[in-house]
């Protein structure tokens, strides 16, 4: 085994991934597949699950190291089912990767549907951090397993992006439980740390950056890049080493509630 394989290998660990359907989830769970551990998909859409865990099938050539399980995160039993049908398929969990979440349009603050903002709150928070995070650790602490938790947060939990009030909110509020759950659950060995990723282009976002009949930016899209010192958005694979160094407790065994942002710069931009 070569040192790097000895602190960044996962072989023997498994890890869940939440919104597991998405594209920055896909990238993320090929890194971890590749570096030896096992994958559950979890996801409300099994459409998308389906299709992702064929890719990662494919893309990895380990097939019976991954696994999608339908699961509400709004939920509670749902993900209580979903934990056990993980532990049932690999035997543990020992990585939480809290990416589902999302935004739904964006308003001036007047026109703001509230109906759509309390979803998009429950989106990020309850089925996107709380719901999850309560049934893992309720197994880790019973197990005695000193597991890792990585949240999705945002360049929106730093600073205020315009018009998407309620995604604006939750992604605060994810930065905020990340810190406050790395406390609460320290005493146990499990630590609790968050990705801000910068501007990626994935499904949710792909028509507010991007023109789908032209393929040139959008006015939101030119800001964005004009924002972003290094001039592009993210690519998927570019969130990888975040994910690898924060799973691993031989890398990152006494690092807990802090936020990593892979951002391009973004949040240093200045004049």
């Amino acid at each position: 085994m070569s040192r790097l394989d000895e602190i960044f290998g996962l072989s023997g660990k498994t890890a869940v991934l939440t919104g597991g359907g998405g594209v920055l989830a896909g990238s993320m769970a090929e890194a971890l597949l590749k570096a030896g551990a096992c994958v559950a998909l979890w996801d409300i859409d099994k459409k998308s699950l389906d299709g992702a865990q064929a890719r990662l099938a494919e893309s990895t050539g380990v097939p019976a190291k991954v696994v999608g399980i339908v699961a509400d995160g709004m939920s509670e039993s749902s993900v209580d089912d979903a934990v056990r049908a993980t532990v049932s398929a690999f035997g543990s969990i020992d990585v939480l990767i809290n990416t589902a979440g999302g935004n739904r349009g964006k308003t001036p603050f007047l026109e703001t549907d509230m109906a759509q903002f309390e979803f998009v709150l429950k989106l990020n928070l309850v089925a996107g951090l709380m719901v999850p995070t309560k049934a893992v650790c309720r197994y880790w602490i019973s197990k005695k397993i000193k597991g890792s938790i990585i949240n999705m947060a945002s360049m929106g939990s730093y600073v205020p992006l315009s018009g998407v009030w309620a995604y604006d909110a939750a992604k605060a509020g994810v930065l905020n439980l990340t810190m406050a759950s790395a406390k609460e659950f320290a005493p146990h060995g499990i630590r609790v740390n968050a990705i801000a990723p910068g501007f990626f282009i994935g499904h949710q976002n792909r028509a507010l950056l991007m023109d789908e009949k032209t393929g040139e930016l959008t006015a939101r899209g030119k800001d964005v890049i004009h924002r972003t010192p290094f001039g592009r958005f993210g690519e998927a694979s570019e969130l990888e080493g975040a994910v690898l160094f924060l799973a691993s407790e031989k890398a990152a065994g006494f690092i807990t509630g802090v936020c990593i942002p892979v951002d391009g710069g973004f949040l240093v931009d200045c004049i």
